[in-house]
C-alpha cells in the first residue's frame, strides 16, 4: 500500500494513511541513518539529507526538547488554525477543505519564502493518531478540483511531512517535524542552508513560545471547541475520496530559481551559504 522507505509516493490512489504508514512515519522520524546534524543549540537539532543536490531538493528533520508543555497542548496547537494565524508569521492564507474521516481532512496553506522566492502554497490531505501520551500528525499533497494552483503562487508537493509528539513527563515532551517537500523548482543551494540553519530553528522556538501561551489564549476563545479530538464538533463539509486524486511532481510547473542570490535585507543569522556543500 505504501513504501517500505515510509513514503507515500508509491500509491497509485489517494488513500487515508492505516497503521503501517503511521509505523513507518515514526520509524523515519527516530532513524539516523543518512542523516547529516547541521544544526545543535538550545534543545533544538535538525538534520538534512540531501535527495537531488543539484537542485536542492532535500529531506529535514527537527526535534527540539519542550519543557512546560505537555504533549497533549502541543497537540492541540499544531491542530488549531484559527490559533496558527496568530502564531505562524510564515503563513498567507490557511483553511480546511472539507472532513474524510474522524481522523483525516483536506485542507490548504500557503506561505512565505525568503526573498526573493516566489510563495509557495500546498493543498495536502491530513490524518492524525493518538496513541497514549504520543501524537502523530502528517500529511501528503492531493488535488481538489476547486484549488487548482494560483498564479501568484508555486503550487509545491509534500511528499510527506508531519509531526511526531513524544510525551516525555506531565508537563514536558519531544517534537520531530520531518518533511519531504518538492519546491517545484531548482533552487539556489543557500535555501537549504538558511532552512536548516536558521529558519527551521527559528520556527521551532515560535513554536514552542506559542505552545507556552496557548492555555491562556484557549480559554478566550471557544475553549470547548476541539474537532480534532470530538469529530463530532466538526463544521466541515464530508470529502468523498473520489473526489481527490494524487498531485504528481511532474505535472506541475517547474521554475528554475536556483542562480537567485539571497535578499540582503532578507539575511539572518545563520545564514553561512558555505557550511552545507
Amino acid at each position: 500500500m505504501s513504501g517500505h522507505d515510509g513514503g507515500m509516493s508509491s500509491r497509485d490512489s489517494v488513500q487515508i494513511p492505516d497503521d503501517r504508514d503511521f509505523g513507518a512515519f515514526r520509524a523515519q522520524c527516530e532513524s539516523e541513518q543518512g542523516w547529516s546534524l547541521t544544526y545543535s543549540k538550545g534543545g533544538v537539532g535538525v538534520w538534512v539529507q540531501l535527495l537531488e543536490p543539484e537542485r536542492a531538493l532535500h529531506k529535514i528533520k527537527c526535534r527540539m526538547e519542550c519543557r512546560d508543555v505537555p504533549a497533549e497542548t502541543l497537540y492541540d496547537v499544531l491542530h488549531d488554525i484559527e490559533y496558527r494565524k496568530k502564531w505562524d508569521t510564515n503563513v498567507i492564507e490557511t483553511f480546511d477543505i472539507g472532513r474524510l474521516t474522524a481522523n483525516s481532512d483536506v485542507g490548504y496553506y500557503a506561505w512565505r519564502c525568503p526573498k526573493p522566492l516566489k510563495n509557495r502554497d500546498v493543498v495536502t490531505l491530513r490524518s492524525w493518531l493518538p496513541m497514549g501520551s504520543d501524537y502523530i500528525i502528517m500529511n501528503y499533497s492531493v488535488k481538489h478540483p476547486k484549488y487548482p494552483p494560483r498564479k501568484d503562487m508555486v503550487r509545491a508537493v509534500s511528499i510527506q511531512t508531519g509531526y511526531l509528539i513524544e510525551g516525555t513527563g506531565a508537563k514536558s515532551c519531544t517534537i520531530t517535524y520531518l518533511a519531504q517537500v518538492d519546491p517545484k523548482g531548482s533552487l539556489p543551494k543557500w535555501v537549504v542552508n538558511k532552512s536548516s540553519q536558521f529558519l527551521a530553528p527559528k520556527a521551532m522556538k515560535k513554536m514552542y513560545k506559542a505552545c507556552l501561551k496557548y492555555p491562556e489564549w484557549k480559554q478566550k476563545h471557544d475553549p470547548h471547541f476541539k474537532p480534532w479530538l470530538f469529530p463530532e464538533q466538526s463544521r466541515l463539509p464530508a470529502l468523498a475520496l473520489s473526489e481527490l486524486s494524487l498531485q504528481h511532481a511532474d505535472s506541475l510547473e517547474n521554475i528554475d530559481e536556483s542562480s537567485l542570490a539571497e535578499s540582503k535585507e532578507d539575511r539572518g543569522e545563520g545564514s553561512d551559504e558555505d557550511s552545507l556543500t
